[in-house]
Formats: C-alpha cells, structure tokens, sequence
C-alpha cells in the first residue's frame, strides 16, 4: 500500500513538473509574439522599403502580405529575429529561452522559412547579365 501511495506521490510531481514546463514554454511563445513580432515586422517593413526597385517594387501590398507571413507563427518570428539580428543566441541563453526555442523549431519545422536571399544589388548585375546574353 505504501508503495502505491509513494507511486502516486511521484507521477503527481511529475505531472505537476509537466506542467510549470508547458506553461513556461506557452509563456515563451507569448513573449514572443507580444514583444518580438513588433520588432521584427517594423524591421521588415523598413528592409523593404529601403530595398525598393523597379524590379522590386515593394509596394503596401508587398509589405503587408511580407509581413502577414513573417508574423504569423512564433518560429517563423523567432527565426527571422535570429536571421536578421534583431536578437542573437546570447540573448535566449540570458533569458534561459534555449531549449524553448530549439523545441519550437522542432515542433514548427514545417512553418520554418528557408532564406535565399540576395541582395537587391547582386539581383540588379544578374539581370543585367541576363539581358546582355
């Protein structure tokens, strides 16, 4: 009997461990949607403007299509913030958010972005090239 009882003490705590994990992970992708996505959409925005062209137009709609995709899961903000600096690795370390974001990324790795970016000016000389063939 005591045995069971001590059973049932430590799937209780384990359960309970379960659960300050769950919420404190919750927390984290609340965090990052409250304080990140701000910040990562406003830099978006101005990275866009900046980069227009006549082969990037970038226009209201561009952006705001930009930025519907960027912000809409918590791994694709966490890792554009990563990408574009607006937070480094030191940071979720301070703030003892590592293994939350690893786990996010594993969780979301479908909704992870591959980068292939080029810049607007490397964009410019390939078409150039292009038409000069």
């Amino acid at each position: 009997m005591e045995i069971l009882a001590l059973a049932a003490a430590i799937l209780l705590i384990w359960m309970a461990w379960q659960l300050y994990r769950a919420k404190s992970f919750n927390r984290f992708k609340r965090e990052i949607m409250t304080s990140l996505k701000p910040k990562v959409l406003a830099h978006l925005e101005q990275r866009l403007i900046e980069e227009r062209s006549e082969l990037t137009p970038n226009n209201q709609a561009h952006i705001d299509a930009s930025q519907f995709y960027w912000g809409q899961y918590p791994s694709r903000v966490l890792q554009a913030a990563l990408h574009w600096q607006i937070i480094d690795d030191d940071w979720l370390v301070r703030t003892g958010n590592k293994r939350y974001s690893q786990h996010l990324f594993f969780v979301e790795q479908d909704k992870l972005a591959e980068f292939t970016e080029r810049l607007t000016s490397e964009v410019i000389e390939v078409n150039e090239e292009e038409e000069a063939r």
